[in-house]
């Protein structure tokens, strides 16, 4: 069917948002024809926006709190690191030319079967993601618990935990729509109780005095934040706006995405730091939340109608993970619905989450998080970029839902070898200068170990260091082949009606 046909069907649908929530979503990473695309970029704002205004954020900025910053050190530090969400824009714009996922996408620069490893690798990521969620699911649990004037052991723990994976499980299998009208529907409660959360902290914050961290800990704060904004989002962006058209405005979704991401985080992440200045050691302990069931400063009414939003708004925030980790196992190739894919991921939530509840910190467990997430996602991301500017901004649709020899993707045994290369030289890079939090030998840690302050703390330049050099071996190798593989691209996309 020509494109204009299409769209043309696509101007008489009645509200697909309405029509496609709370059905069971059958897409996986197919191709979304347009016939079935019904966002705009303000729609992606609306998604965006509820999974920011969210008490995970919230707890980042108590966390960045611990490292030693004063207030305004943190705050820089805030702004800083948000504006990674353009990052995140960014890659959201491949989604509507293309029609599919990201890690279907990411076909073409790595290959079909070459992809498969970063698939992994994200599929693992989401799955932390969701395990983060969980632990402060149940850490809110405990704060209630505690609240209703009884004590909590180890049963208790572990009963959050079941009770918080069976419900988790449930929005996924509904799809995207359902997760964007939940989201939305969150927004304006959230915001009103951060904004009396607000109220009650002006009067006891303290935001000035203590002592400046040096440059090496400010460092490390930059990569934690960057990490847990727009870097960390990067893989699930074409996740979302495969359903808007193909000639939706580029600008609009960059920017929509940003307001949406940035602004909020910003704003929630600096309550956060300034709660942090008068109740020490939220972030910390079993499930997070715990200094919250013991202070004095805020009325304990309000702590308990938050922490039940708290709860619910952190499943529908999950839900994002598992629809991300759900097409991603389908990217990786597991023959496997992409609502069976949430099944898997309950099952490898429930017992990370519970070795996390009950014998690690929550703070612990997010550091080696962060670590995790920047090794492997600042060189794929560098490299999903560039490759994306060479092919000069589009891909060959058909083609990505290819996972055979008849690709045009295909390479050399299903890989591209460039990719790979850069792939892993930048993860190297990225790991010589991070400020890890578990323990690494000094030669793979070469650049953290030379800028040590007095305490022993090395400056953290893992993200720059892992974008650069990563999209820097990707251009010096693969600059040729892209560009002859862009040529045939076009002239796929030329006899389909669909160059632009």
């Amino acid at each position: 069917m020509a494109v204009a046909d299409e769209l043309e069907q696509l101007a008489v649908i009645h509200d697909p948002l309405t029509e496609q929530a709370f059905h069971i979503e059958q897409h996986g990473v197919d191709f979304i024809p347009e016939s079935e695309r019904w966002a705009r970029p303000r729609d992606i704002f609306g998604m965006w926006a509820g999974a920011s205004v969210q008490i995970e954020y919230f707890i980042y900025g108590c966390i960045l709190m611990t490292f030693g910053f004063t207030f305004y050190q943190a705050l820089s530090i805030i702004i800083v690191g948000n504006i990674s969400f353009l990052l995140l824009g960014v890659c959201s714009l491949q989604g509507p030319q293309t029609g599919t996922t990201v890690f279907a996408i990411n076909r073409a620069p790595f290959g079909p079967n070459g992809g498969r490893p970063i698939s992994f690798f994200n599929w693992i990521t989401q799955i932390g993601f969701e395990v983060e969620g969980l632990i402060l699911i149940v850490g809110a649990g405990l704060v209630l618990i505690v609240k209703a004037g009884f004590g909590y052991g180890t049963p208790a723990k572990v009963i959050l935990v079941l009770v918080a994976v069976v419900i988790q499980g449930i929005l996924p299998f509904l799809g995207h729509s359902t997760i964007v009208k939940t989201l939305r529907v969150l927004i304006l409660p959230f915001l009103a109780l951060f904004a009396v959360l607000l109220g009650f902290s002006v009067q006891h914050a303290h935001l000035s005095g203590g002592h400046a961290a040096d440059w090496q800990t400010y460092m490390e704060g930059i990569a934690f934040t960057i990490a847990l904004s727009g870097l960390g989002w990067t893989e699930c962006g074409n996740d979302y706006t495969r359903y808007c058209r193909r000639d939706a405005s580029k600008s609009g979704i960059v920017w929509w995405v940003f307001l949406g991401t940035a602004l909020p985080e910003i704003l929630i992440m600096t309550l956060g730091a300034v709660v942090a200045t008068f109740i020490v050691g939220i972030g910390q302990g079993a499930g997070g939340f715990l200094p919250l069931a013991h202070t004095t400063t805020i009325p304990s009414w309000f702590v308990v109608v938050f922490m039940i939003f708290a709860a619910l708004q952190l499943f529908c925030i999950n839900s994002l993970d598992m629809y991300s980790s759900g097409v991603t196992l389908q990217a990786l190739g597991v023959p496997i619905k992409r609502d069976m894919a949430v099944v898997v991921d309950c099952i490898l939530a429930l017992g990370v989450t519970m070795y996390a509840v009950l014998d690690a910190s929550f703070k612990t467990y997010l550091g080696d998080f962060v670590d995790i997430v920047i090794v492997w996602i600042a060189p794929w991301c560098a490299i999903f970029l560039v490759d994306w500017i060479l092919r000069r901004y589009r891909y060959a649709p058909t083609e990505l839902q290819k996972t055979g020899r008849d690709s045009l993707y295909w390479r050399s045994g299903g890989v591209f070898w460039p990719a790979w290369i850069a792939q892993i030289v930048g993860m190297f890079a990225s790991i010589s200068g991070l400020a890890a939090t578990f323990h690494l030998p000094t030669w793979l840690n070469e650049l953290t170990y030379h800028t040590r302050d007095s305490a022993g703390y090395g400056a953290d330049f893992s993200v720059f260091l892992g974008m650069g050099v990563a999209a820097a071996v990707y251009l010096a190798l693969g600059f040729r082949g892209v560009r002859t593989q862009a040529r045939a691209q076009d002239e796929l996309l030329e006899a389909e009606g669909l160059l632009a």
